[in-house]
């Protein structure tokens, strides 16, 4: 019996490792990992497992909780005491438990995500300057697209959607996920690029790239957290840490770039049940101030609580500072639609979060909404008045990665007053302008203003082109509305 009590321990059922999805038996998206037999290699039925969309569905199924693993042994059991010494579990192939040495992404193939004029072609980057409804600068989402090096997808059934990049602490690419949004920038298809390029070779019968064929064998693609790279160049910056890329690319958009020691690093996890140990150990010593997606009864923010807890006592010098905000203040309605904090920011104007003038400006108008916190620990938080100033970052390129050429800028003074002046001259609309298909303008005069402003700082300069097409377009629209 000693024999059979070690095959059935409680490490024989586990959810499947690697990328593979199946269709979710509550929600019917391809999210759901289906639990295993790891000595035989068979899957569990169907209805064994875990979605992905943990905040939306949520769904899963453990055979331990259940009862099914009790009688499976129980069964199993039976038919060992039939046969006697003779009976030996069925053998299909064998599946190992042990972590494996990671295989990272492809850089070559990184950096074709990369290439500057694709962004025109980025639905998320280009809402951000016209779609939402406190338009960004494009210097300012410039300095977040290099910082995270947020790519772009250009071919196929994923035309048009962002990347982002999870780049380790020692600068290896080990995933990229890919979203497509819509013009609100909700999300609306998730992918990963290497399975889209595994898609591609399937498709046309081609063989797989020999880094693609040991990329997908292992057994965890997310193995570390979407900016863990900046934690290298900024050792002493307290770490702002939420679940998804997307919303620590908004933190950074509001609360600006980590450029002197006080300042946050925006991180994400990737999602709910990636709060582990083994991404969290590299923020060892750091003060972590934690902002949990909402989920139904605050499961989300009671589970990573308790498990920073424990984390804490392993991980010495290590502060993490929960933000309750969201779960005091939030409706249930969102609640049970998982909202986080990007949902929130996007409806503010980003520009009453930054520092002018070199004058503190309150966050919002009521700062004390932005700025409460709850403790996860009862010792003392650490202050880091002691840190030194580091150097300022720079555009985040690596020797590999080439610069574009630049081109001699050209003069739009003339253009621009001749903007300024027709803009004057009328009176401005007070409801949203269509712009174009993929566009709508919700304040004319806020719209005019930040645009102008830029191109007239940036004047010439073939980057900021878009500003001065986006103002010539809008003037012809408002011209032939007055006809």
């Amino acid at each position: 019996m000693n024999n059979f009590n070690n095959f059935s321990n409680q490490h024989r059922y586990g959810l499947e490792k690697g990328s593979r999805k199946h269709h979710c038996p509550n929600c019917n998206q391809k999210t759901f990992v289906r639990y295993i037999d790891t000595e035989t290699g068979d899957y569990l039925p169907e209805e064994y497992g875990r979605c992905d969309r943990e905040s939306k569905c949520s769904y899963h199924l453990n055979p331990y909780s259940d009862g099914y693993a009790k009688a499976i042994r129980v069964r199993e059991q039976d038919n060992c005491q039939e046969l006697g010494n003779s009976w030996k579990p069925r053998q299909k192939k064998a599946i190992s438990l042990q972590t494996t040495e990671p295989v990272f992404f492809d850089f070559e193939t990184f950096k074709q995500t990369l290439q500057p004029e694709h962004y025109e072609k980025n639905t998320f980057i280009q809402n951000l300057f016209y779609s939402v409804q406190f338009p960004f600068e494009v210097n300012e989402v410039t300095k977040v697209i290099q910082l995270y090096r947020l790519g772009t997808v250009t071919n196929g059934y994923r035309a048009g959607a962002i990347s982002f990049p999870f780049i380790d602490i020692k600068g290896y690419v080990r995933a990229i996920q890919v979203k497509q949004f819509d013009e609100h920038n909700h999300t609306t298809g998730t992918d990963f690029l290497h399975s889209i390029i595994e898609k591609y070779h399937a498709r046309n019968n081609k063989p797989l790239p020999e880094w693609l064929e040991a990329y997908t064998k292992q057994d965890k693609i997310i193995s570390c957290l979407f900016g863990e790279h900046l934690l290298s160049k900024y050792a002493s910056n307290p770490v702002a840490l939420v679940e998804a890329p997307k919303t620590a690319v908004y933190g950074t958009l509001y609360f600006g770039l980590p450029e002197s020691p006080e300042s946050f690093i925006w991180l994400a996890v990737y999602n709910k049940s990636s709060f582990t140990f083994d991404k969290l150990k590299i923020l060892q010593g750091r003060i972590v101030y934690v902002f949990p997606d909402l989920s139904k009864d605050g499961n989300t923010f009671k589970e990573w609580e308790a498990k920073a807890k424990d984390y804490e006592r392993r991980l010495p010098g290590t502060r993490f500072i929960f933000s309750d905000l969201l779960e005091q203040l939030a409706p249930q309605r969102d609640k049970s639609e998982g909202y986080d904090l990007a949902d929130y920011l996007i409806k503010l104007d980003w520009r009453l979060f930054r520092k002018r003038d070199n004058q503190e400006q309150t966050l919002q108008p009521e700062p004390k909404k932005v700025t409460v916190v709850t403790k996860v620990t009862h010792q003392q938080n650490i202050l880091l008045s002691h840190v030194t100033p580091l150097q300022k970052f720079g555009e985040f390129e690596t020797e590999r990665i080439e610069r574009p050429k630049r081109e001699q800028p050209q003069d739009w003074i003339n253009t621009i007053s001749e903007l300024e002046t027709y803009f004057a001259s009328i009176e401005l609309p007070t409801q949203p302008i269509r712009l174009n298909q993929c566009s709508v303008i919700t304040d004319c005069s806020q719209f005019i203003k930040s645009h102008i402003a830029t191109v007239k700082a940036n004047n010439g300069k073939r980057t900021f082109l878009p500003y001065l097409k986006r103002l010539q377009e809008l003037k012809e629209v408002l011209t032939k509305n007055s006809k």
